[in-house]
């Protein structure tokens, strides 16, 4: 079929307008993914008792729930940006049986977060050395979201073919609806309302585990409904190695850059640990606030990957060029608006959690300084949707790498050691995210050069 005769609006519309048709979805989308985290963390640091040791297990029990949502949204950004391709080049098949194989993945996925949440939890949470409360709660909590986490696993799934055939929309209807699911259960199951049993930290971890299940069914549901560039059915599923090398090609620098969040803060926790559990609590809280935030950005970032890529299989230099622009355009424009959120409602957020003493302290403390690097992780955030697009998967494994390990961890690990040693400059640790978004953004840009060079510059 000629490129003339197409009426999908992966074609016709205007990159400008198709931005953000597809990213406001998509951003609203992720933020309620946010959600899911601030809102455990608001109910369950309000509790009648050891409201702060929750606030803290929910803490050291974040770094893998990362990890579950970065190995099922980067399988997802893969499976995007292939069936994306394959819709762009008119081999509806392909799209279907790499559609088919992402699905295997999923239930591959959720077998493995089983076992882990079966066998490796007392392990995992008694490495960062909290109080024993803490760990208790934080081991009671892990638990329940790793083995009933099929939710997550096939909804990261989902919402990415729904994203990558231009039916975001409909993703974002499953995750708000999981999210509002989400928010009515954690009061109900966490304080034992309404005639349900009281389950404190428990109930928080059920609370999220079903949201996650109704987000599921939803996408699952529209997926079928709607997505009709793609068929279904158990033989687009028979385990194809070839394609699903591919969707990982594309994927696995996607699971990297979202499991370095996990290994990021699973680090900062051992590190700022030895400074004081105050400095976790207010750490491993702020990242949560933080994400409502850099979640627009990757929000964007997964309305550019199939526009680029879409483009880019159609070889419209033209559209990839504009793809590029609008998407770091708006990606500046809401970063900017989230920096001055977070800077004018520092002390409300701190407010929210019920902080006091030294953990309001570092958490106003972050709220100030790490705020300020979020212009240049939004671009750099750009630039790996960017990357994904145009199959440069080694471009974005090494902006993720630098921007969330390399520049981090090491500087972080040095200024703590400054700070336990002189009183009052707790603020120097937090300096090092500011550090570490400049000199990535400074690399991406080199490496941006480069892939243009190779992948658009030869089209014509």
């Amino acid at each position: 079929m000629e490129k003339t005769q197409r009426t999908d609006k992966m074609w016709t519309m205007p990159v400008n307008k198709l931005m953000l048709s597809m990213g406001i979805p998509i951003m609203l989308s992720m933020m309620l993914q946010a959600v899911y985290n601030i809102v455990d963390s608001a109910f369950v640091s309000n509790m009648k008792e050891n409201g702060q040791e929750a606030l803290t297990a929910l803490g050291l029990a974040f770094p893998m729930q990362m990890l579950m949502v970065a190995v099922g949204i980067g399988t997802g950004v893969g499976a995007n940006a292939l069936v994306a391709k394959c819709l762009g080049q008119g081999d509806k098949k392909r799209a279907s049986r790499a559609a088919g194989n992402a699905i295997f993945m999923a239930a591959v996925i959720y077998v493995i977060f089983l076992l882990f949440g079966l066998f490796g939890v007392k392990l995992y949470i008694s490495s960062q050395h909290a109080g024993e409360l803490s760990s208790s709660m934080a081991e009671d909590y892990l638990q329940i979201c790793c083995v009933i986490s099929f939710g997550i696993a096939f909804f990261s799934i989902f919402e990415k073919l729904l994203q990558a055939s231009g039916h975001s929309l409909y993703s974002t209807i499953a995750q708000i609806a999981g999210a509002l699911t989400n928010i009515a259960l954690d009061p109900v199951m966490i304080y034992g309302l309404l005639g349900c049993p009281e389950f404190g930290v428990k109930g928080a971890a059920y609370a999220t585990v079903i949201g996650q299940i109704v987000s599921f069914v939803l996408a699952l549901i529209f997926h079928l409904k709607v997505n009709t560039e793609i068929s279904n059915g158990l033989k687009y599923m028979k385990p194809s190695w070839t394609l699903i090398k591919q969707i990982y090609t594309i994927g696995f620098p996607a699971i990297i850059a979202q499991a370095l969040m996990s290994v990021m803060t699973y680090g900062m926790n051992i590190i700022l640990g030895t400074i004081s559990e105050a400095m976790v609590t207010a750490y491993t809280t702020y990242y949560k606030v933080q994400q409502f935030i850099l979640f627009l950005a990757f929000g964007l970032r997964d309305a550019i990957t199939p526009i680029v890529s879409f483009a880019h299989g159609m070889r419209d230099k033209s559209r990839v060029k504009d793809g590029i622009k609008y998407g770091m355009i708006y990606t500046a424009i809401v970063m900017i608006l989230g920096m001055a959120v977070i800077e004018i409602f520092a002390e409300p957020f701190a407010k929210l959690f019920g902080m006091e003493g030294d953990t309001h302290d570092y958490f106003v403390g972050a709220m100030r300084i790490v705020t300020l690097s979020f212009i240049f992780a939004g671009v750099n955030i750009a630039f790996q949707g960017i990357f994904q697009a145009l199959d440069g998967g080694k471009e974005s494994l090494i902006i993720s790498v630098c921007r969330q390990l390399i520049f981090v961890l090491p500087v972080v690990w040095g200024f703590a050691q400054i700070v336990k040693s002189s009183s009052g400059m707790s603020w120097l640790v937090w300096t090092a995210f500011p550090i570490a978004e400049i000199v990535s953004a400074i690399i991406a840009y080199v490496l941006y050069r480069g892939i243009m060079k190779r992948k658009v510059a030869v089209l014509k």
